[in-house]
């Protein structure tokens, strides 16, 4: 690992920070950040010893704000902050976005407004540099006042509580330091505080559907144009010129995405002069359907972005005499854009899912059921019974857990954003769609097949050529979850899209455009 990023320096980007926690980038605080966290630390402690009341340094939590704690006892009161915090229900997060959390809350703290000890953030480094990832549950959190359980549980190894991950295995925390020769930490005053008051559990499950959003997004414009070659549709309606007439960002990408795909098609040349005069929607609305899904996923990944650079504890520590208490753990931000994106990607499952309903119909020249011996055999009916029930259940998911809010905290924190349930819906949502596009790359290459000879384009044909790999031309009935699953795995994996990357490159084609990238 040659790459390093300077926490609270720099500013750290999506792609960045999944670069750190897959290990690609080692995340470390350079002495400009080292210096901030020590000012910082030491006006919280000028607070304490002068005795002037500032919200959870010594006095109380929530609705026992107004409860003094004495100037012996805020260590204790920071401790116990994260025992009873701690109140997490469900399956375990997936170890990649308890990492990301731990990630951004660095970026967070380093920042030199949140008062927390150097120690305290190098020992979360250590966890993330050694891949000791604590255990921390997937329901609990409303979203404003920060993800306060699962930050509370997600911290709770620093003091020897708790359970980790290492090498796989689950392991209490305290054996796992113990094992390492390290203590757990003794808490400063605010430093509880600081670790659990963000909004770092919604902000780890938006940069994790960044990424993927930006696959399915690329997926859906590959997957979108071998379908349409199957389909023997026209391209005009990717022209440039037509774009230009409505100009939004992600349409015009879109339309220039699946023109550069399809320029010079053989398939596409055979039917030019034919009497169809235009093509159902799912075939011709690609840039506005895709493209408004784009533009969805930009406002995701700019506000996403905006709050990995940012503060997000309460209360903000300018100075001993300058403290705010704000709202900057509030997650309503990220959590209307998530639920924006959410609908934006169940879309890309409901214009796919109509794409293969499309190809089953037996019109435009292709066999019913995209098979030559439809009645013995049943072709491919049934797998778009499973893209209908995907793509219905992410309309389900599609309600905004951010229209929501249930006061908490006695009324002391009375609107809540609920954006952890709208970061999780999301990546449901992505989930499902990998499956659906898995359905569609089985419909659009057994459709591709029925135009031989006639070829396709470079990239088309080399994505043809992969799924060709690892399942074969559908002449009789099989089993088709064993081929949706096989091309699920290419969807997931990256295969799908390394393939196409490859090929654009080999033959000097562009598909990618800077403003849609994640560093």
């Amino acid at each position: 690992m040659s790459k390093t990023f300077n926490y609270g320096s720099s500013h750290l980007t999506i792609g960045t920070c999944l670069d750190i926690a897959s290990g690609k980038v080692k995340g470390v605080i350079d002495s400009e950040a080292a210096e901030k966290i020590r000012a910082s630390w030491r006006e919280v402690e000028k607070i304490v010893h002068a005795q002037h009341p500032v919200y959870g340094i010594n006095t109380g939590f929530g609705p026992l704000c107004d409860t003094r704690i004495s100037e012996a006892d805020t260590s204790l009161l920071q401790s116990n902050l994260l025992k009873s915090h701690s109140v997490g229900v469900g399956n375990p997060i997936p170890q990649e976005i308890a990492k990301l959390m731990m990630i951004s809350k660095v970026q967070a703290l380093t920042q030199g407004f949140s008062g927390i000890a150097l120690a305290t953030l190098e020992r979360i480094i250590w966890h993330i540099d050694n891949n000791i990832i604590p255990i921390v549950p997937e329901k609990g959190s409303v979203g404003a006042s920060g993800d306060l359980a699962p930050l509370a549980h997600l911290f709770l190894p620093l003091i020897g509580f708790g359970e980790v991950y290492e090498n796989g295995e689950r392991l209490p925390a305290a054996k796992v330091l113990a094992k390492h020769n390290l203590q757990p930490l003794i808490l400063g005053p605010k430093e509880g505080l600081a670790l659990i008051n963000g909004t770092q559990f919604i902000l780890a499950f938006a940069i994790k559907a960044v990424k993927r959003l930006d696959d399915a997004l690329n997926r859906a414009d590959l997957i979108g144009a071998m379908s349409l070659e199957g389909l023997m549709g026209s391209a005009r309606p990717f022209d440039e010129r037509l774009h230009q007439l409505r100009p939004y960002k992600g349409t015009k990408l879109v339309a220039k995405r699946l023109h550069t795909l399809l320029k010079d098609s053989e398939i596409c040349n055979s039917h030019v002069n034919c009497d169809r005069v235009q093509d159902p929607y799912s075939l011709r609305c690609m840039p506005q359907v895709h493209g408004a899904s784009r533009n969805a996923w930009l406002h995701l990944k700019e506000l996403t972005e905006i709050e990995l650079n940012s503060v997000t504890d309460n209360p903000i520590v300018f100075n001993a005499d300058d403290t705010i208490s704000g709202g900057n753990f509030h997650g309503q931000p990220l959590a209307m854009v998530l639920d924006y994106a959410t609908i934006a990607t169940a879309e890309l499952g409901n214009i796919a899912d109509r794409r293969c309903y499309l190809m089953s119909e037996g019109r435009y020249g292709l066999p019913k059921l995209l098979t030559n011996n439809a009645g013995l055999n049943s072709g491919l009916m049934i797998p778009q019974y499973t893209t209908a029930a995907l793509v219905t259940e992410n309309k389900t998911l599609c309600f905004p857990a951010s229209a929501d809010s249930v006061p908490t905290s006695l009324g002391q924190e009375d609107h809540v954003s609920m954006g952890s349930i709208s970061g999780r819906k999301l990546n449901q949502v992505i989930d499902n769609l990998e499956y659906i596009q898995a359905i569609e790359l089985l419909y659009a290459s057994q459709a591709m097949d029925f135009r031989r000879p006639l070829k396709s384009t470079p990239v088309v044909e080399a994505c043809h050529a992969l799924v060709r790999e690892r399942v074969p031309h559908i002449a009789d009935d099989r089993i088709f979850a064993d081929d949706i699953n096989a091309l699920h795995q290419i969807v997931t994996d990256g295969t799908f899209l390394t393939i196409a990357n490859n090929t654009a490159i080999a033959h000097h084609i562009n598909l990618n455009d800077d403003e849609f990238g994640i560093y």
